[in-house]
């Protein structure tokens, strides 16, 4: 790639298009960095030539070089500026009834949806905000899929336990084949209502990741959890956002919008793996951070890939440290996809406690200290007092959570007692 292909690189995250007749305007915002050289610069191909799949094809290590050279170049021009927002019209969203069965809806009829559902609102509603096209990535669909099939036995009793510890359940209403499992003492009513939002579906390329309108988005997801509120009986104090990726943004900004317009906030954001930030309007606050709701934690897996190491929660954790990747993972989007499993293992009946963490700066304090000092709990049972950098170790493979099953809980998520407040996740 020449120079001029370099400028015509940040012409396309300033344009989201392959267009670099506008570079001019860029070329004298290029200063020489002391991390890249001009060779590498030459050789960094343009982010319309990066996709999901590539990344995932290759090496750990080269695809978080990769990603970081143009996070580098992303933040070396003032003028990149998002440019992709996807309509609420056009942002897939699916809950479940009950029953079990999947119901298929756009974001702008989250209430019209809400309304028709039995129960909606009376305990839980978990929001799910996707940050990966599972339609692409078969990690992602895994990912997802065990989050949403623990949520849906957490809340309706719905899946069947295959090998006691991955689950096989997934219905969706345009098949004519029900096949619903209960346990037998569960109830009709339901425990929690889980609404996915799935932004990943309409994130098709890495170039509209990169470019993605963080904000306006997320004020968009924070306007329907407005009317969500005060045209439904569903209370604030139940709403709690659980975010993947670019997504974990996107739901700081939604939180924030809901604020301006209600006065409130939110009782929680878990962030799964929070990307880095590509593009911003000078003087704005992007993204997610501490104080967007009334407890936010963080799950970093691939902090020095396609995730950011930086702080964005009360509590963040490092599994393993900072690192580019995780025990069993071949690539940085397999990698980034692990803080989704590891939260959703915390929601399986008796698994809620399987990441004990403590204080530490590094994985080699951790280490030294050999892990003691206070324990918290990453995922579910976060409590919410928790500040500060937490680390732990995982395993390679499911269990992921080196702990072994905790007793169950009196409620699912078990009661978080805190210093000045308490907190019940149920």
């Amino acid at each position: 790639m020449n120079p001029l292909s370099i400028f015509c690189l940040v012409a396309i995250l300033a344009t989201a298009t392959t267009v670099c007749g506008r570079s001019n305007s860029i070329r004298d915002n290029l200063k020489p960095t002391e991390w890249i050289s001009q060779r590498e610069l030459e050789n960094t191909p343009s982010v319309d030539e990066i996709t999901f799949e590539r990344l995932q094809e290759m090496p750990a290590e080269e695809a978080a070089e990769l990603v970081n050279k143009i996070y580098h170049l992303s933040q070396l021009s003032r003028k990149i500026e998002p440019s992709y927002a996807p309509s609420p019209s056009d942002i897939p969203a699916y809950t479940y009834t009950p029953t079990g069965q999947r119901v298929n809806f756009k974001l702008n009829q989250l209430v019209s949806t809400a309304q028709q559902q039995p129960h909606f609102g009376q305990q839980e509603v978990t929001i799910f905000i996707t940050g990966l096209p599972q339609q692409k990535l078969r990690d992602a669909a895994n990912a997802n899929q065990k989050l949403v099939q623990a949520y849906l036995q957490a809340y309706n009793g719905q899946v069947q336990v295959q090998g006691g510890q991955d689950y096989d359940y997934v219905q969706d209403t345009s098949s004519s084949e029900e096949s619903s499992s209960r346990s037998n003492n569960q109830q009709n009513t339901p425990t929690g209502n889980l609404v996915v939002i799935d932004l990943g579906a309409v994130i098709r390329n890495f170039e509209e990741l990169a470019l993605l309108d963080i904000n306006r988005v997320g004020a968009a997801i924070g306007n329907s959890l407005v009317q969500l509120t005060s045209q439904t009986n569903v209370p604030q104090e139940v709403i709690y956002i659980v975010a993947q990726g670019i997504g974990a943004h996107v739901a700081g900004a939604a939180a924030r919008q809901y604020t301006r317009q209600t006065g409130n906030t939110l009782r929680r954001i878990t962030a799964m793996d929070p990307t880095k930030v590509f593009a911003r309007k000078p003087n704005t606050l992007v993204g997610l951070s501490r104080g967007n709701a009334d407890f936010v934690d963080a799950i970093h897996t691939s902090a020095y890939g396609f995730g950011t190491a930086a702080r964005v929660g009360d509590v963040d954790f490092y599994p393993n440290g900072p690192s580019v990747a995780m025990p069993g993972t071949d690539d940085i989007i397999e990698a980034s996809l692990r803080a989704t499993r590891y939260f959703a293992e915390t929601m399986r009946p008796g698994n809620d406690r399987n990441f004990p963490a403590v204080a530490a700066e590094s994985l080699q304090q951790y280490k030294n200290n050999n892990g003691n000092g206070r324990r918290a709990y990453m995922g579910i049972a976060a409590d919410y007092d928790l500040e500060g950098d937490y680390i732990l170790q995982v395993n390679g493979k499911s269990p992921f959570g080196k702990s072994a099953p905790a007793k169950k809980q009196n409620s699912y998520h078990g009661l978080h007692q805190t210093s000045g407040r308490t907190s019940t996740n149920n």
